[in-house]
C-alpha cells in the first residue's frame, strides 16, 4: 500500500478505494462541491458505525459546502485552517496512511487537483463505561478501571500524574492489526536502559495481529519457558501510577483494558491492590498470611504423601492412628488420592469460572461438597485427604498471581514426596525455590539476594512499613531512588 500514492483527481482515488475495499459493505463515499460557484470539488470516505456523524455532518460537510477557495491559494492549508473544524487534521500521501486512518475511525478527505489526502478525527466507537475491574475489587480506594480505547485509559493516567515526567511515547503492532500501542514512563526515575530494552523487545515482536496484551507477554519474558510471569498485569490506573512512581515502564494496549507493567519483581505476586490504601498493620499480616499461602499450597500434599507413605515417625502416634485408621479402607495409595482430588478441584474451580457467575459459584461449592462427601463415604478418597486438598485449593485461590505456575510446582513436589518420602519433598521446593531465584525481568532478578539489605530495602517486601518510612524506591528499580524527605521522629 505505501507504493499506491494518492492521485490528484478525486475520481481516480475513488477507485483505487473500490478496489481496496471490495466486498466492505461499510465503507461510505461522497462528493461534495462549494456552494460558492462550485470552484472546488471534494470526496470524503469513512466507515459505516465507526465515526460520530454529528461531528461529520456540521464540521466537516457543512462548512465544505459553504466554503469557498480562493483562486491561487493551497486548497490544502485552506481547508486545515478556515474551513473544516475538526482538533486533530493530518497529511496522507500514500494509501497505507489512508486504509489504517479509515479502519480506525477516521474520515478521508480528497481535495481534486491534489496529490495529498487529509486525515480527519472524527472517532465514534461505542465504548464500555468505566467501572471497577472484577479481579481486582476493593474495600478501600480508586474504583476506576481501564477500557477497551487506548486514549480513555491514557487520559485517566494522566490525570493522576499531572506533569511533564510522564512521558508518552505510541507505535504499532501487528502487520495485519495495526494496533496501537503506547510505553509510558517517568522520565527521571525509570531507567533509560529499560526503556531502550522494552522498545527493543517491543520492535521486535512481528505477528499478523496483537488483540491482548497477553499476546505480547510471552513474547518479550526474558524465560520463555518458565511458568511465572515476569510483567506486571492491571486493570487499575492508581496500580500503573504506583508503579511508574516506583520506576518502572507501562505497556498500554489498544482494545483491550490490561495493562503491563515491567521490570516485574517476585514480591509482587503477594501485593494486594489495596495494600496502600490500609493500615500497615493490617497490610503486614495479611501479606504474610499471602506468603505462608505460596508454601502452604506447594507443600502441603507432598507432605502428607510422605507422611503416609514413609515417615509415619514424624506426627503423634495417636494421630498417625487415627489417619491409618481412615486409610484402611481406601483401596488406592496417598498419591493417587491426592492427585485425583487435587486435579478435580481444579476441574470444578475451572467450570465455576466459565460458567454465568450465579451458577458457577454455586456449582463450585455444592460440587466439592456432594462428590467429596460421596468419595469418603464410598471409601474411595480417605477424610484426611478432603481436608488436605481443600485446604491447598483455599491457600492457592488466596494468591491468584502465582496461582498457576504453583500447580506445576505442586504436582512436582507431590511427585518427588510418593518417590522419596521428605527427601523428594526437600528437592522438589529446593527446585521450585532455585526457579524463583534465577527469575529475570528485563535484565532485573525478580529476587535480590546480595547481602545489601537495611530497613529502607526491605520496608515493602514480607512486611509493610508505614509510608513514612518509606523513603526509597526499590533498589533494583529505578536511577532516582528518593522518593520523598525523610521524616523527623
Amino acid at each position: 500500500l505505501k507504493e499506491i500514492s494518492v492521485a490528484e483527481t478525486v475520481e481516480k482515488n475513488e477507485e483505487i478505494l473500490t478496489k481496496l475495499f471490495v466486498n466492505v459493505d461499510i465503507l461510505r463515499k461522497r462528493y461534495i462541491e462549494s456552494s460558492q460557484g462550485k470552484t472546488q470539488k471534494y470526496f470524503i470516505a469513512f466507515f459505516d458505525g465507526v465515526v460520530n456523524s454529528e461531528i461529520m455532518n456540521d464540521f466537516i460537510i457543512k462548512p465544505l459546502m459553504l466554503s469557498s477557495v480562493v483562486q491561487g491559494s493551497d486548497p490544502v492549508e485552506t481547508v486545515i485552517r478556515q474551513i473544516v473544524m475538526i482538533n486533530e487534521v493530518g497529511k496522507a500521501y500514500d494509501y497505507e496512511k489512508i486504509t489504517e486512518a479509515i479502519t480506525y475511525g477516521d474520515t478521508v478527505l480528497f481535495i481534486d487537483g491534489v496529490d495529498c489526502a487529509l486525515i480527519l478525527n472524527t472517532k465514534g466507537f461505542s465504548l464500555r463505561a468505566i467501572g471497577e475491574p472484577e479481579g481486582e475489587k476493593v474495600i478501600i480506594g480508586p474504583r476506576e478501571g481501564f477500557t477497551e480505547s487506548i486514549l480513555v485509559n491514557l487520559s485517566m493516567i494522566h490525570r493522576k500524574a499531572r506533569t511533564n515526567e510522564l512521558k508518552i511515547k505510541f507505535l504499532t503492532l501487528g502487520r495485519r492489526t495495526k494496533t496501537q500501542a503506547c510505553v509510558c514512563y517517568m522520565e527521571g526515575i525509570a531507567d533509560k536502559r529499560i526503556i531502550k530494552e522494552v522498545f527493543r523487545r517491543l520492535g521486535e515482536i512481528d505477528m499478523d495481529g496483537v488483540l491482548d496484551s497477553n499476546y505480547i507477554t510471552e513474547l518479550i519474558k526474558d524465560q520463555p519457558y518458565s511458568p511465572f510471569r515476569s510483567t506486571g498485569y492491571t486493570e487499575r490506573p492508581d496500580v500503573v501510577i504506583g508503579k511508574l512512581l516506583e520506576g518502572r515502564v507501562a505497556i498500554v494496549l489498544d482494545g483491550t483494558p490490561a495493562v503491563l507493567t515491567v521490570p516485574y519483581l517476585f514480591i509482587e505476586n503477594f501485593q494486594s491492590n489495596e495494600d496502600y490504601y490500609l493500615n500497615f498493620y493490617y497490610t503486614s499480616f495479611q501479606r504474610i498470611l499471602r506468603i505462608l499461602a505460596f508454601f502452604i499450597t506447594t507443600l502441603l500434599p507432598g507432605l502428607y504423601v510422605g507422611m503416609a507413605g514413609y515417615h509415619h515417625e514424624v506426627m503423634p502416634t495417636p494421630f498417625m492412628i487415627s489417619i491409618m485408621g481412615e486409610r484402611s479402607s481406601v483401596p488406592f495409595p496417598a498419591y493417587i488420592e491426592a492427585f485425583f482430588m487435587l486435579l478435580l478441584f481444579d476441574i470444578l474451580r475451572e467450570t465455576g469460572i466459565r460458567m454465568p457467575s450465579t451458577i458457577g459459584q454455586a456449582l463450585s461449592i455444592v460440587g466439592a461438597l456432594v462428590i467429596g462427601q460421596a468419595a469418603v463415604e464410598a471409601k474411595i478418597v480417605a477424610s484426611p485427604m478432603i481436608i488436605i486438598v481443600a485446604t491447598t485449593g483455599i491457600t492457592s485461590l488466596l494468591i491468584q498471581k502465582v496461582n498457576a505456575p504453583m500447580i506445576y510446582g505442586r504436582t512436582l513436589v507431590l511427585f518427588l514426596s510418593a518417590t522419596f518420602g521428605y527427601y523428594g519433598t526437600a528437592l522438589g521446593i529446593s527446585a521450585v525455590l532455585i526457579h524463583i531465584l534465577n527469575l529475570k525481568s528485563f535484565g532485573i532478578s525478580q529476587i535480590s539476594l546480595d547481602g545489601k539489605m537495611t530497613f529502607q530495602e526491605g520496608n515493602d517486601i514480607v512486611i509493610m512499613a508505614p509510608w513514612w518510612k518509606m523513603v526509597t524506591r526499590p533498589r533494583q528499580i529505578g536511577v532516582n531512588r528518593i522518593r520523598m524527605r525523610e521524616r523527623d521522629e
